[in-house]
């Protein structure tokens, strides 16, 4: 198991970002489709150390494109090419969003886009999101497992659990075998901030129950530092927050 950091987290020119979670010590990154575009910065990527972990395959769609919107093919491509893009960068998962409020039209993307995933090489994960469709973990899982595709999983969001008041520990052996990726983050309980672990509601004591459930489930996925860029400095946050996750877990990456 290996902790990746979000790279949206830093808004400054993509090398200097890569060479900064480098030298914070990451070894791994979670990327959005638009990021490492160019044989150089792929080049620069490898030459730095770095293995792209995750890529947030709905992320970066133009303006008004959805899919669950008029043109759901168009949006379904736009993954797709997510898929390939961070499939031949290295990446072993893509995610995916809950959009819009039709629940039964994301679920038709979804049959479609997990064939396309396990075609790229990638498990296709789905991330539980309160304020949409998808609010719960349980809601969550009982929705892909209605869809009974092979290759749909869910990501696991701990602050998210937090604003549904569910047990980050409990949730994770409800997944069972569903769980497909593993965002940490924090916030207040109530809005969704993304702030660097334990600078929230969030306890070392939830962290280490939370780390023993993945352990208790035989989780050999990876977990990903996902905060935002408006917080107070993002780069300290993320180095914090490596520092907690190693200091509990005793990862070696």
């Amino acid at each position: 198991m290996s902790l990746a950091a979000c790279i949206w987290a830093l808004t400054c020119a993509e090398e200097l970002a890569l060479e900064q979670v480098a030298d914070a010590g990451f070894t791994h990154i979670d990327i959005r489709p638009g990021w490492l575009q160019t044989a150089d910065l792929q080049q620069r990527t490898k030459d730095l150390g770095l293995a792209v972990s995750c890529i947030a395959a709905s992320a970066d769609m133009p303006e008004g494109m959805s899919l669950t919107g008029d043109d759901p093919q168009s949006a379904r491509d736009h993954v797709n090419r997510a898929f390939e893009h961070g499939a031949r960068l290295g990446a072993t998962t893509a995610y995916l969003v809950p959009q819009g409020d039709d629940a039964d039209l994301f679920a038709e993307s979804l049959s479609v886009l997990a064939d396309q995933a396990q075609d790229a090489g990638v498990k296709l994960a789905v991330e539980h999101f309160p304020g949409t469709f998808l609010p719960t973990v349980p809601f969550t899982l009982t929705y892909l497992e209605a869809i009974c595709h092979p290759n749909l999983y869910l990501l696991f969001d701990i602050g998210h659990a937090q604003m549904a008041n569910e047990d980050p520990a409990d949730m994770i052996a409800l997944a069972g075998d569903r769980l497909g990726y593993v965002h940490l983050d924090d916030n207040d309980g109530e809005e969704d901030l993304h702030l660097g672990l334990c600078d929230g509601v969030l306890t070392r004591e939830v962290l280490q129950s939370t780390f023993a459930a993945l352990q208790s489930a035989n989780y050999t996925g990876n977990m990903s530092l996902e905060l935002k860029p408006d917080i107070p400095d993002p780069l300290d946050a993320l180095k914090r927050s490596r520092g907690i996750v190693k200091g509990e877990l005793k990862i070696k990456n």
